[in-house]
């Protein structure tokens, strides 16, 4: 398989990287002014507003850093352009880090041991850290990343749209023990036979992001391969029942939006949207809306969360500093202010009450069946050694699945063709 440029730039990079496990690689530190960037992939006026105030708190405090700068790139190539520019030699002092990557940057030894700045950092309680948020982030019994959001998938819903479509809303179904994806489903294809708005919009998916529809398949107990990686699993039973569902509900019934069609659920254009809690401050009140939990699947009750690290490069000309402003962003009292958007790793804040004060939009109850129960019963979407590489091959080989007349077992069959030879690497 040919791999894209900007696709083999980065696999060059990541493989690059894992021969810096030494510390003799760290880059000359400059004794002069510091000037930090961190690279995150979030655009959100809200976001970026916290994000400086907490840099502002920093830097008041610290004459010596005079800029600290959140570089934007966009989400569905932000792996490919942060190690595009690690192989550049234009490394950011600090990066956000997707869960699915997180294999990859973890084992290459290019980040620094968080572990020793955190825990002699004055107040930081890191004991308060949760075991399992931290898990992914870690090797040999250090920590990489700070995992600074476990966020799980929940259904926003514009209850306008639904009644107006002359259905009940999630919230009625779940109260009458009927919230299921068969009956969300219809809830999504009435809302667009009755008024042309979109259905369920899958945010972030638009047909290519697939890793994105865990938080659907997931409710079949379908994984993209399986728990120790080497096995595929997009030709099991599970993953072709939910995937024909999904086929089904996009073309026959038409209750997701299909190929090159968009509908923005925050605009007012969809009956419901599956993204997580860091998305409800693009709400404007425009509409009555509702945050509910994953439907119902065939296992039942599930839960689907991303997570996201913050690393720091010992290539970075400033590590130090980069560290310290990493303990400083994600102290006790700003990781409180963090769990607006970005659900934290602290065991004392994963409560509805915690999360409630700084998530006014949101109540206690929506809070704590979305947020602290889905962090209790789900797991993380998928990661993967290899994982730029492994997700450019799935989502080439489901290019004929977003096809009215699709053969959706055999699409599927295709693509373990396809990424065995590379889940057997691994």
């Amino acid at each position: 398989m040919r791999l894209k440029p900007a696709l083999a730039i980065a696999t060059v990079a990541l493989l690059g990287l894992t021969a810096c496990g030494s510390g003799d690689d760290k880059a000359p530190k400059d004794t002069g002014p510091v000037s930090l960037r961190m690279t995150i992939w979030t655009a959100n006026e809200a976001h970026l507003k916290l994000f400086n105030e907490i840099a502002g708190e920093y830097k008041a405090a610290h004459p010596n850093v005079t800029e600290i700068k959140f570089d934007s790139l966009p989400f569905d190539t932000y792996t490919t352009a942060l190690t595009t520019q690690i192989a550049g030699g234009n490394q950011p002092d600090l990066a956000w880090i997707l869960e699915n990557s997180a294999p990859d940057f973890v084992s290459s030894g290019a980040l620094v041991p968080l572990d020793d700045t955190l825990k002699k950092t004055p107040g930081y309680q890191f004991e308060d850290l949760g075991a399992s948020p931290m898990k992914l982030w870690q090797q040999q019994g250090k920590l990489y990343a700070y995992p600074f959001s476990t966020s799980p998938f929940g259904v926003f819903v514009n209850n306008d749209l639904v009644k107006k479509a002359g259905k009940p809303t999630p919230a009625e179904l779940i109260a009458a023990g009927n919230w299921t994806w068969d009956t969300a489903l219809q809830t999504a294809s009435a809302v667009n036979a009755a008024t042309g708005k979109g259905g369920l919009v899958v945010r972030d998916f638009d047909y290519k992001s697939w890793q994105n529809l865990a938080s659907f398949w997931g409710g079949w107990g379908a994984q993209a391969w399986s728990t120790d990686g080497k096995t595929c699993g997009f030709d099991k039973p599970e993953m072709v029942e939910a995937m024909t569902t999904l086929h089904k509900a996009i073309f026959t019934d038409k209750a997701l939006p299909g190929p090159g069609v968009s509908a923005d659920f925050f605009a007012g254009d969809a009956a419901m949207t599956i993204t997580q809690i860091s998305r409800a401050s693009l709400l404007k009140n425009q509409f009555g809306w509702d945050l509910v939990p994953l439907p119902k699947g065939k296992v039942g009750d599930y839960a689907v969360f991303g997570q996201a690290g913050i690393g720091v490069f010992k290539k970075s000309r400033h590590a130090d500093a980069a560290q310290e402003f990493l303990a400083f962003m994600t102290s006790p009292a700003n990781s409180a202010k963090l769990a607006a958007y970005f659900p934290p790793p602290r065991t004392s804040q994963q409560t509805a009450e915690t999360l409630a004060k700084t998530n006014p939009l949101l109540k206690p109850d929506q809070l704590q069946k979305v947020v602290v129960d889905g962090i209790a019963k789900g797991a993380v979407g998928p990661s993967h050694a290899g994982f730029a590489e492994l997700s450019q091959t799935v989502r080439a080989s489901l290019d004929p699945l977003w096809q009215p007349q699709a053969d959706v077992k055999a699409v599927l069959s295709g693509v373990c063709a396809k990424i065995a030879p590379q889940l057997a690497k691994q």
